[in-house]
């Protein structure tokens, strides 16, 4: 829970962060004693400033700069935001823009992009694990004689591999046929139903006569052990937090070194899911600003994130961007996406 603060207070709160968001300087108390509405000298708004400074809420960069907010500063001026929210229903056009035929993954990466043009932030959309997701193919590669590489597809596009060591090397030729075997005795189950077939198969004696289909089980059996439906990930609009992070005011080596956080969990989006995941814990819209995040890769960030259901499981969509970023629009915009994205999978 965050300092109390007076009405004065909050209010040249709210407006130094407001316009800090704005300008990216150190908004100066002369400024706001002309520019807050409160009829308020300079020399009051100094005191009310170090008051903040005192709470943690404001820094001053330079003994001779304004102030600029710290993530609890942020924090306090989203909260007023959140607290003055009035939830509405989505925008026609909104719907109209994600309504496009197609999947539900489709939706989704029409969802980031949304997200990412409304918001001028990255846009993200993450879908949650399918238990029905179904296998469509499983190749099988030889590696370096005693290695197989398993590359199973799963329909939708995900794709898992695994690297197994047989007992016995096999050539290419036999670990084509067995893909082909596989592939047209349980291609269209789902994961959890072809590996239980697989092993189902492999406790008939009867079958291992052939040494193929054997082979075959076998290798599937151990490509398909331990993989489970994932969680996927659409992500937009980098381009617009290169233009954020790289902008008048900024260090440009500390915003260089952010960005390369930023897309080297973007490239390993495994590790994103993971992040994005810890700092998701409830249904509805969560903000997180900065030092809040628990994992350090996204302490330089905040994240606007809401969930959206498809009948049975829960999803999020959200953005991505620097602390400096414009919550109110942001807000706004994920809310209204989310909400667009439940009506239009309730729909289907």
């Amino acid at each position: 829970m965050g300092p109390d603060l007076t009405e004065r207070q909050r209010r040249i709160l709210a407006r130094l962060v407001s316009e800090y968001i704005d300008q990216g300087e150190p908004v100066s108390s002369s400024w706001l004693a002309a520019n807050s509405a409160l009829g308020l000298s300079p020399a009051t708004v100094r005191n009310i400033l170090a008051r903040l400074e005192e709470q943690g809420l404001v820094r001053q960069p330079h003994t001779s700069a304004g102030r600029v907010p710290t993530d609890s500063g942020y924090r306090q001026y989203v909260d007023l935001l959140l607290g003055a929210r009035k939830r509405s229903r989505p925008l026609p056009d909104v719907e109209a823009r994600l309504r496009r035929p197609g999947t539900m993954g489709d939706l989704l990466e029409n969802a980031s992009q949304e997200l990412s043009r409304a918001s001028r932030q990255v846009g993200f959309a993450l879908a949650p694990a399918d238990p029905s997701v179904r296998l469509r193919h499983i190749d099988f590669v030889n590696l370096d004689g005693d290695r197989v590489l398993v590359v199973i597809v799963a329909a939708g596009g995900q794709i898992t591999h695994k690297v197994i060591q047989p007992a016995e090397p096999y050539d290419g030729l036999v670990l084509t046929q067995a893909a082909n075997y596989i592939n047209g005795e349980f291609a269209g189950l789902t994961l959890l139903e072809a590996r239980t077939a697989i092993m189902a198969r492999l406790r008939q004696e009867r079958i291992l006569y052939d040494a193929l289909i054997a082979q075959a089980l076998q290798l599937a059996s151990a490509g398909l052990d331990n993989v489970t439906p994932e969680e996927t990930l659409h992500v937009q609009g980098t381009s617009y937090l290169l233009d954020e992070l790289l902008g008048v005011g900024v260090d440009r080596d500390q915003a260089l070194e952010t960005l390369r956080a930023l897309f080297r969990m973007i490239e390993g989006r495994h590790r994103l899911i993971e992040l994005l995941t810890h700092s998701i814990e409830a249904d509805g819209l969560t903000v997180v600003i900065g030092s809040e995040h628990l994992l350090p890769e996204l302490q330089s960030f905040s994240l606007v994130a809401s969930t959206f259901h498809d009948g049975t499981r829960a999803g999020t969509v959200g953005v991505i961007g620097p602390t400096r970023m414009r919550y109110q629009r942001a807000i706004s915009v994920v809310d209204s996406v989310s909400q667009a994205v439940t009506t239009l999978l309730d729909g289907q």
